[in-house]
């Protein structure tokens, strides 16, 4: 197995697992502090057409990778909905998957090979607004986005191999926007482990304070 095998594989299993951690979290907490709706739902949306670019090109790494994240990213959108987000977050994933139906029926896998790339910074934006935006994060997986870091820094290398430009470019994005997000959930968490230095409850009502 060459280095171009070994990192697509590896690329596919923190794919096919990134989104878990967040669904879990949701599950458990019945409650969606901090999370975005509609990087979620975006995120769903800019899988599976990475799913289909991979068929188009003949990398099923990159669909195998992409395919079933897609799924749970579809799920995760449906339960931040049931558990209080609202349907009014939506603003960019109706628009892109607009864009990428358009690039793929009019210019096929060259389209896609041109939108998908940016595609994962406009996913992500939503998530590193409301990161930022809100002080509550609570909800929020830093599991998730730690397994984003890893998987653009892995998908980077690939494409570095592979000489694949849209790959290249949706990985640095993915590795900033990622880091990013992550700087801002462990500075939440230094932030409530610092309140838990008050009396007892104190940092818990802040924690779960309603959404601004």
């Amino acid at each position: 197995m060459d280095i171009r095998s070994i990192l697509g594989t590896l690329g596919t299993a923190i794919g096919l697992v990134r989104a878990v951690p967040q669904l879990v979290r949701l599950l458990r907490a019945r409650e969606a502090y901090g999370v975005s709706v509609d990087t979620a739902a975006t995120s769903s949306i800019v899988s599976l057409g990475w799913a289909t670019y991979g068929v188009l090109t003949n990398q099923p790494y990159v669909s195998f990778a992409s395919g079933p994240s897609g799924v749970v990213f579809a799920i995760t959108t449906f339960l931040a909905l049931r558990f209080g987000r609202q349907v009014r977050e939506f603003k960019i994933a109706p628009l892109w998957f607009c864009v990428l139906l358009l690039a793929g029926v009019i210019a096929g896998k060259n389209g896609l090979g041109m939108v998908l790339p940016i595609s994962l910074l406009v996913a992500n934006i939503p998530q590193l607004w409301v990161a930022y935006k809100e002080s509550n994060l609570a909800d929020l997986s830093l599991g998730t986005w730690l397994l984003s870091v890893t998987d653009g820094l892995v998908w980077g290398v690939y494409s570095l191999i592979q000489q694949d430009i849209s790959i290249m470019l949706n990985a640095f994005f993915q590795l900033t926007t990622s880091g990013l997000i992550v700087a801002l959930k462990l500075a939440h968490k230094a932030r409530i482990q610092k309140q838990g230095s008050f009396p007892q409850g104190f940092g818990q009502q802040v924690a779960r304070k309603p959404r601004p």
